[in-house]
């Protein structure tokens, strides 16, 4: 087809106008007002207008998004069924929401705001110029850039952490009976991560636990070309038992407007979830660079016409005789013009220029705020600790050094939560939060489902809500199943908001390898490359107990203090040692008493230079968690094989972002660096070092061992593949063989 949808709209308004048409017929329902109606048709003619401009200002080079919302402006209806306070998060096709949403607050201008948005704008009022999201901190507008609903296990968690603050007396930034509306598309419900998320909020309301969420399928049948199967929708949303269902058709704007009503009553009152399955179309494909008419045919196009959520408001206008034909045509075509008028007003768009204004939220830092939150001493220790302070009990192993460190963030931060699968009533498989539940309470320390994007979600969830979620993923390679929940949710929040909102939260994932008598690839994984490609994530990693409560410290006050995701990653293997070499207590260490804890955290942009003797030596070893204690046992190994052999180690501490600058400030007094990486020789830390290095130029030697591309085998055939003491040790000998030799050569 030829004509576009605006053609088509103006011409049947036009015709009626003309008395030469009749407008559609459609339904009505009493307990829907004259002004609902007016509000409506102002809301969806606004985002109408704005979608059908996007294209123009696309052609003129100043538009760089035209994923719109022609056909879905019966969400408009949605928002006016809310309160302006209840936290939304939308998907894409979401205009007419936002439009209706910013009515409901003086002196805003949505037509200005979403313009500016999808120029790119540095006005944009919620991402500044970063991304086109439907967003704004006055309206509850949470941004959310999600293209196959990632963002439902945020919003079920947010549902969830809402009531959950409130009932201990943490409210959060809205009010106490606000409920959390989040949408999706019908060929999103199909997806993974959305099944996971409605499952995770049955099985809360399952147990009776407060989950305000309405989830609103918004469903045009289509998937960009793919046709969702008649009555799919229907037969899967009937699965959801624990949902209270609605459905509502954008051609019947009053039905819309009474139903949306009548869900968001549904859930206001029970906190229970409800869905609703809205009936829309979509009009002029995908996206800008999708033909529809390849795979749709010219009389399916046609038969939408009649489908128009505009139309079907503009008839029940007339219908009512609040609007003549000619008045209808005439505001349409106001609103078309408002809308180019207002983009004009807004050229010339400023938008970013450089690197250093993109990154921004990404890269602020409030390191006294920081220190600040590390450093609160809470009330009731000898309670906690049942009279036996971790300071006062001698050497703690990494696992209770986690443990005692964990109990004084649950005391000194009311908001703090610890949970994921086995942490509760087990205490954890490796005995890591024993004791939590018992000190603080199922409402504070709880068992989730064996779900790791439900976990994350409800952890990005509880951020938003005031909250300070401590989650834990029992295994590293379980965190592949639910990357995107940090990636494409956590850290990009603060990002497409400015900083605007944040997602604080303190990630702890047990990892690394070298378990003994037990293991395989799911449960001794190497690989960390998915976490330190993520902008604005901080991931630390501990090499014993004597690390990991500044580590962890420091990983709760960035969140606290900044609202930056964290990642703790624990080497399971050092968890319960006690030596480093036989016998030497090494790898125990004092917990530190509240009056040292500043002094104890570890600067973000620092590693922890050890000097291993007196003699100067020649070579670094550059290595973190397992291989510390590995380098120390075989430097001992090295010297026995040749006395000359000397070495330091520089503790990375952490992975991302690397201490770039402090390391090679300490590598300059070396004439060579091994580094030592337990994780792959590809995609490994070692290739991140290595770079940095040269980058930052290093003129000495580099070496570098580390484990071999490989999933990791079970049993013995494990050492194949995993980094050994043997291979550092002989890479040991070699360099420092080297520098030996070159030495004696300049004495000869």
């Amino acid at each position: 087809m030829t004509d576009s949808i605006d053609a088509a709209l103006a011409a049947r308004l036009t015709a009626a106008a003309g008395s030469r048409g009749a407008l559609p017929e459609v339904g009505d329902d009493p307990s829907v007002t004259d002004s609902d109606l007016e509000r409506l048709w102002a809301a969806q003619l606004a985002a109408r207008a704005v979608d059908l401009h996007a294209r123009e200002l696309q052609a003129a080079g100043e538009g760089f998004y035209t994923i719109g919302s022609l056909g879905h402006e019966s969400n408009a209806a949605v928002a006016q069924a809310l309160r302006p306070t209840d936290p939304a998060l939308l998907h894409y096709r979401s205009a007419g929401f936002y439009c209706a949403r910013a009515a409901q607050i003086a002196g805003h201008d949505p037509v200005r705001d979403i313009l500016r948005s999808l120029m790119c704008s540095v006005d944009d009022p919620i991402s500044g110029g970063r991304h086109k999201v439907f967003g704004h901190k006055d309206l509850a507008i949470i941004p959310q850039t999600s293209t196959i609903a990632s963002h439902l296990p945020r919003a079920v968690g947010l549902a969830f952490a809402h009531d959950r603050a409130h009932e201990r007396g943490l409210p959060d930034e809205w009010p106490a009976d606000a409920l959390v509306v989040t949408s999706l598309g019908d060929a999103s419900l199909n997806h993974s991560t959305t099944l996971g998320a409605l499952n995770a909020a049955q099985h809360a309301a399952h147990q009776g636990v407060p989950v305000p969420l309405l989830v609103v399928v918004e469903d045009n049948g289509l998937g960009i070309s793919v046709r969702t199967p008649a009555r799919w929708i229907e037969e899967s949303l009937a699965r959801l038992t624990g949902f209270a269902r609605f459905e509502a058709d954008g051609v019947d704007p009053a039905g819309v407007l009474a139903t949306a009503r009548r869900a968001a009553e549904r859930v206001r009152t029970t906190r229970r979830p409800a869905v609703v399955h809205l009936r829309t179309v979509r009009y002029q494909g995908h996206a800008g660079s999708d033909a529809e008419v390849a795979y749709r045919s010219p009389r399916e196009i046609t038969a939408d016409r009649e489908r128009d959520p505009l139309l079907a408001t503009a008839a029940l206008l007339a219908r009512r005789g609040l609007r003549a034909p000619t008045a209808l045509l005439e505001d349409y075509r106001a609103a078309r013009a408002a809308a180019a008028e207002t983009a004009t007003e807004l050229l010339p768009v400023t938008r970013l220029a450089g690197a250093e204004a993109v990154t921004a939220p990404l890269t602020r830092r409030a390191p006294a705020a920081v220190r600040a939150a590390a450093t609160v001493v809470g009330e009731g220790r000898d309670a906690a600790f049942r009279g036996r302070l971790p300071e006062e009990a001698g050497p703690l192993t990494l696992a209770q050094a986690i443990n005692a460190t964990l109990t004084d963030l649950l005391l000194a931060d009311p908001g703090a939560l610890v949970f994921g699968e086995d942490v509760g009533v087990k205490g954890g498989v490796y005995g890591v939060t024993r004791g939590l539940r018992r000190a603080f309470g199922a409402q504070r320390v709880f068992d989730t489902l064996l779900d790791e994007q439900t976990i994350l979600g409800t952890a990005l969830g509880a951020g938003l809500a005031g909250l300070l979620p401590i989650p834990e993923i029992q295994y590293l390679a379980y965190l592949h199943n639910a990357i995107d929940q940090l990636r494409g949710e956590a850290a990009t929040l603060g990002f497409f908001s400015d900083g605007r909102y944040a997602n604080a939260l303190v990630v702890r994932i047990a990892g690394l390898a070298y378990q003994r008598g037990f293991g395989g690839h799911f449960h001794n994984d190497n690989s960390v490359a998915a976490l330190l490609d993520i902008p604005g994530l901080v991931v630390a990693v501990p090499s014993g107990a004597a690390e990991a409560p500044g580590l962890l410290r420091s990983l709760a006050g960035i969140a606290r203090a900044e609202g930056r995701p964290t990642v703790f990653l624990e080497p399971i293997a050092l968890y319960h040692s006690r030596d480093t070499l036989p016998g030497d207590g090494a790898a125990l260490a004092p917990y530190p008493p509240p009056d040292r804890w500043a002094e104890s955290l570890p600067d973000r942009d620092e590693g922890r230079l050890h000097v291993l003797g007196e003699r100067p030596a020649s070579v670094l070893v550059v290595t973190f968690g397992n291989g510390v204690g590995m380098t120390h046992r075989a430097l001992a190994a090295a010297r026995a094989l040749d006395p000359h052999a000397r070495a330091d180690l520089y503790d990375l501490r952490w992975l991302a972002p690397l201490p770039r600058e402090h390391l090679l400030a300490a590598a300059r007094d070396y004439e060579g660096v091994l580094v030592v990486d337990e994780t792959r020789h590809s995609g490994g830390v070692g290739e991140r070092v290595i770079t940095a290095l040269i980058e930052g130029g290093y003129r000495g030697a580099i070496a570098r061992v580390a484990s071999i591309d490989s999933f990791i085998p079970l049993g013995p055939a494990a050492a194949s593949v995993l980094l050994g003491e043997g291979e550092i040790t002989d890479a040991l000998v070699s360099m420092c063989q080297m520098f030996t030799t070159k030495e004696m050569s300049r004495g000869s």
